[in-house]
């Protein structure tokens, strides 16, 4: 699945152009509540199926895809026929095919890097890794540097008999928390970008994402030695035994992931499909350029891109009510403070996808901001400047909350980022028994949860 996999990711951008020329969102009724229950029956279906009788059947991508698009019959009807809404299938299309071009091409040239070798596979050794990738997730974004390291991680662990916390943990931290100091970081942050926010902005994000991820570096460390010390004797003298050091093949593609992440920080939105077509040439470039064993050496498979496309078009498409909805009737929720907007914006891109949902809170933002709300009354100097011409600056402090939010809590399940679902597929390849929908909660409810409420007593409490 070479180069047509390849070309597939370039029609996958066509629909752009469909964007680029849509008319303008008209008055339309919000959809009523109960048709955000096929969103919530196909979030139950991710969280439930794989835990039944039904779990072979779930695990083919094409069954996925069924279940999703049966799901979203209605959803569609009634935004094409019902109450025609073409602007709100349109910009869900283009969101999902843009989202989709950025991870698959990010994944498939971040594939023809091939770190060969065998560390020790100390608690220090994993430290090092989860440090390293959450410093880098910023610069290559969370699923580029997500892709580039899972890999190594898990052959660096691979004679250890506990390593599910290894894989959850560089979930929380390079999958998304590192993400949060530039717009190529995370998806939301993008679109924040294309919004107006300015460009070296997020960089003020640094004090909350240097505590969360010290404190989550720090319990890793601790959690990985006590594990360390459970390990058989014959595992740690094998896994002593067979140590290479680490070396790098297929650099060229350093290069192309630069070139994507080029593309992704300065084609401006007009530019419709041709940020996704440029995006997908330097994956070609990477196909025509890699050393041919690179990513065979990788086990490289398209199996989790396919996956993360099969579930993502049901779940775009089954929660394009939910968003209407929030759209509608978001400022009569009572979000009123920088520490609703962090956990309302938060809780919802766990579940959301948190690229959509920072969207659905910056526009409430900007709305409560632009109808003279209390909430929003706050200092010129404290408000933030929208470099896109006519668009409404939003209160510093909200629009934190707001990024921290969708960021930061995309690590609560594996549905709320991106790459969350790709490093699980790929470490389940790799024979670790990752934790289902729940079981991965617990490790979230446990963990992230506390220091996220550290973060709201610091920072959006005052």
């Amino acid at each position: 699945m070479g180069v047509p996999a390849l070309a597939a990711l370039g029609v996958a951008g066509l629909p752009g152009l469909a964007w680029a020329s849509g008319g303008a969102a008209g008055h339309h009724a919000v959809p009523p509540l109960w048709t955000v229950s096929f969103f919530v029956v196909m979030l139950l279906s991710i969280a439930i199926l794989p835990l039944t009788p039904l779990e072979h059947w779930w695990h083919k991508n094409h069954n996925k895809l069924l279940l999703g698009m049966l799901l979203a019959v209605y959803p569609v009807l009634h935004i094409t026929v019902i109450d025609p809404n073409t602007h709100a299938l349109l910009e869900t299309g283009h969101e999902y095919f843009s989202f989709i071009v950025l991870l698959g091409t990010l994944f498939y040239v971040s594939g023809g890097i091939f770190l060969s070798g065998d560390l020790k596979a100390t608690p220090a050794t994993n430290l090092k890794f989860l440090v390293f990738g959450t410093l880098i997730a910023s610069l290559v974004g969370t699923t580029g540097a997500s892709m580039l390291l899972i890999r190594p991680v898990l052959r660096t662990n691979h004679e250890r008999k506990y390593k599910v916390h290894v894989v959850v943990f560089f979930i929380f931290l390079v999958s998304n928390i590192g993400g949060s100091l530039l717009p190529i970081g995370d998806p939301p942050l993008f679109l924040g970008y294309l919004r107006g926010v300015p460009f070296l902005w997020t960089l003020g994000l640094v004090k909350e994402m240097a505590l969360v991820s010290g404190l989550l570096l720090v319990i890793f460390y601790f959690l990985d030695r006590h594990f360390y010390a459970k390990e058989s004797a014959a595992d740690r003298e094998y896994d002593a035994a067979t140590v290479e050091p680490l070396r790098v093949e297929g650099k060229i593609n350093v290069l192309w992931l630069l070139g994507i992440v080029l593309c992704v920080a300065f084609t401006p939105q007009s530019w419709g499909a041709a940020r996704e077509a440029m995006m997908v040439g330097c994956c070609l470039g990477s196909h025509f350029t890699s050393p041919k064993d690179t990513r065979s050496k990788n086990e490289f498979t398209w199996f989790p891109i396919i996956e993360v496309a099969a579930l993502f078009i049901g779940i775009f498409l089954t929660m394009i009510p939910a968003l209407e909805i929030l759209k509608a009737q978001g400022g009569s929720l009572g979000v009123d403070s920088p520490a609703k907007f962090f956990w309302f914006t938060g809780v919802l891109s766990s579940f959301l996808d948190n690229a959509p949902t920072y969207l659905v809170f910056f526009s409430t933002a900007q709305g409560m901001v632009e109808s003279g709300a209390q909430a929003m009354a706050y200092p010129a100097d404290q408000m933030v400047h929208m470099t896109v011409a006519g668009a409404t600056e939003v209160p510093a402090i909200i629009l934190q909350a707001i990024s921290l939010g969708a960021v930061f809590m995309g690590a609560n399940t594996y549905i709320g980022n991106g790459p969350n679902f790709m490093v699980k597929a790929i470490a389940e390849e790799q024979r670790v028994e990752m934790p289902g929908f729940f079981g991965y909660m617990k490790w979230s409810l446990l963990l992230l949860v506390p220091s996220f409420g550290l973060v709201t007593v610091l920072f959006f409490l005052k």
